[in-house]
């Protein structure tokens, strides 16, 4: 039985008559009745007889009904998903964002893409750049937001934006009170928090100090900037961290420029030969437009 000739059966069995399942089903009765006959003929058995103008289902009909009702509502079923995954109703998210981005970019994509997607699953993680690599090449994520410009073998990396620098202090530190941007030279006599030599950051860092003159020596060495807040909160020194995070909505600290010349880049990371789902593309669209905006 195909599956038009499926739901032309259930449609009369559960509506009694040719007449509603015509209705039901917005198509003429001699139609219904050429597609009844044709399954008749290939099943090699009656399924309804007329009966004083009403056509009564045999007992092969109510043989058969139960599980040809199931598998007309797996169709269904089947139909209805697959209109939403064309649409984009529906289906599963599955990206990862190094700590910034997740916690301040994130969350601005994620608002314009549930105002118009809200029934599609969004997994969201946070990881460092080396685990959202090895993410993406595994499939763990299909969509990875990072700060930095480098390019990846197997991976294709769209360019969103740019970010500086920030220097975080507690709000009760000497230069908390001022606003003009810092330089090394400034932080001489401060117990730097900083990135490692090894990251992205620590090495634009490393340069912008031997310009200045200065050695690019942190006292704490951090991989991602959100780890430093902690420290600076406690009094352990000033951090020069990225200025992508909300820092004003971190107690006990401020935030002030740090050398306005240095810029980190922001990506977007895909897998150069695994195509987006429909869900996840539309994704990549908000996040397109979250970094449209102005970022600090």
């Amino acid at each position: 039985m195909r599956a038009r000739q499926l739901e032309v059966f259930c449609a009369i069995m559960r509506e009694g008559s040719l007449t509603s399942a015509s209705k039901v089903l917005n198509t003429s009765q001699p139609a219904l009745s050429q597609l009844l006959r044709h399954a008749e003929h290939q099943l090699g058995f009656a399924l309804f007889k007329r009966i004083k103008g009403r056509l009564v289902p045999t007992p092969e009909a109510h043989e058969i009904y139960p599980e040809a009702d199931r598998l007309f509502q797996d169709l269904e079923a089947l139909r209805r998903r697959t209109n939403d995954l064309k649409t984009g109703r529906r289906g599963l998210v599955r990206m990862a964002a190094s700590a910034p981005p997740a916690m301040s970019l994130v969350p601005r994509a994620l608002a314009l893409f549930r105002a118009q997607h809200p029934e599609i699953v969004v997994r969201s993680q946070i990881a460092p750049l080396d685990t959202l690599i090895s993410m993406l090449m595994h499939g763990d994520a299909n969509l990875a937001l990072c700060m930095s410009g480098e390019k990846f073998a197997g991976l294709h990396s769209e360019n969103l934006g740019q970010v500086g620098f920030v220097c975080l202090m507690p709000d009760t530190h000497h230069l908390a009170g001022q606003d003009a941007p810092l330089r090394f030279e400034d932080l001489r006599d401060e117990a730097l928090i900083a990135y490692r030599h090894a990251t992205l950051p620590g090495r634009l860092l490393a340069q912008k100090a031997q310009r200045e003159g200065v050695i690019y020596r942190p006292e704490i060495e951090i991989d991602m900037s959100i780890s430093a807040l902690s420290f600076v909160q406690a009094g352990l020194g000033v951090a020069v961290v990225d200025a992508l995070l909300p820092w004003k909505s971190f107690q006990g600290v401020r935030a002030r420029p740090f050398a306005p010349d240095l810029i980190l880049p922001i990506s977007l990371l895909t897998h150069a030969e695994r195509e987006l789902s429909i869900a996840e593309a539309l994704m990549r669209d908000s996040l397109r437009q979250a970094c449209a905006g102005p970022l600090p």
